[in-house]
């Protein structure tokens, strides 16, 4: 993946084996990790698992987050409604490697019902080794921070 980071991971009941398998594959690439949970299979609502892990981004104990719920929607919605969090809900390696380079991502939102666990580990893979690029990019991403007001 690339140089060791601290990255923040969560998911609801339904997302709970995917976080396992790439909680681990973080943890083997060398990266620290910080479950801030479901731990268990009883039933949970997901924005208290989206909001941890981007409060966990925002505060700067984690340089990126990845979030797992059913569909990776309502988490990924959860997660963007903190200022400064840019969720993208992810299915492909192409999604995730555009969502750094365009949108500076700094959360990765994936559905467990929606994505295969080979498509999500080629996915994380590529989110952490894409640099944001920056340049026309920088205008657009500006316009997402929470001081942004649109001006007619």
């Amino acid at each position: 993946m690339s140089s060791p980071l601290t990255i923040a991971v969560g998911a609801d009941h339904a997302g709970l084996a995917l976080k396992a398998t790439l909680r681990q594959a973080l943890e083997e690439a060398g990266h620290s990790v910080l479950d801030m949970g479901t731990h268990g299979p009883e039933s949970v609502d997901y924005p208290d698992f989206g909001a941890a892990v981007a409060e966990a981004v925002q505060a700067g104990r984690a340089r990126y987050g990845v979030l797992v719920c059913g569909t990776g929607i309502g988490i990924s919605i959860a997660a963007n409604r903190l200022p400064g969090i840019r969720c993208a809900l992810a299915h492909d390696a192409t999604g995730a490697r555009l969502s750094r380079e365009h949108n500076d991502a700094n959360v990765i939102a994936f559905g467990a019902r929606m994505t295969g666990v080979e498509p999500a580990l080629e996915a994380l893979r590529a989110f952490l080794a894409t640099p944001y690029a920056g340049g026309r990019h920088d205008r657009r991403v500006l316009k997402l921070s929470p001081d942004w007001t649109r001006t007619p």
